[in-house]
């Protein structure tokens, strides 16, 4: 049953990845770039301190820390340690049959740390600021499923490190509300 998830995980990843094409490959890079997101990170932060004020503000960025180190370590603990599974670009089988956009191939990719972090943020801010923004989750949701496609159509990730890794996110995302939100009655009322 294993062997049969992941030869369909392979086949649509090959089914995703080959519909890039060159004119949009350098959208795709920047897109996966962690730096590209700094705008929409400050915008965030901006709407933050409007909603709650200087305190609260710092309390969200202390929590943001603790989930992006918590999603990246998970994601380290899966790769490394737990499954070992090699990403399509370090696929022998595989590479003549992909687009290969990416600037470098790293050894395992189960699961896609980008995948989960994207998705953290997007859930704990989406969740903050919607009282104040309705649209903003979804918004942040797209983004951060934008962040996750990025990684197949390099050809980094499979679509079930995506997968995973947003399901973690968005439990990672989740806990840190409820905490924030529980610091934030606790420490700073």
């Amino acid at each position: 049953m294993i062997e049969t998830l992941l030869h369909y995980d392979e086949q649509l990843f090959l089914y995703l990845n080959n519909l890039g094409s060159p004119p949009w490959d350098e959208f795709w890079r920047i897109v996966t770039q962690k730096w590209s997101s700094i705008p929409l990170y400050a915008l965030l932060l901006f709407l933050v301190f409007k909603k709650f004020g200087l305190k609260a503000t710092l309390l969200v960025m202390l929590c943001a820390a603790v989930m992006i180190t918590a999603t990246d370590q998970l994601a380290n603990l899966f790769k490394y340690i737990l499954f070992k599974r090699p990403r399509p670009c370090k696929e022998q089988e595989l590479v003549s049959l992909m687009r290969f956009v990416a600037d470098g191939c790293g050894r395992y990719g189960y699961f896609s740390a980008h995948a989960a972090s994207s998705m953290a943020a997007a859930v704990f801010i989406g969740l903050l600021l919607k009282p104040y923004y309705k649209a903003l989750p979804f918004l942040l949701l797209l983004w951060a499923s934008v962040i996750a496609y990025s990684r197949i159509y390099l050809g980094v990730h499979y679509p079930l490190d995506i997968i995973t890794g947003m399901f973690f996110g968005a439990w990672i995302g989740l806990a840190i509300f409820k905490l924030n939100t529980w610091a934030q009655g606790r420490f700073i009322l």
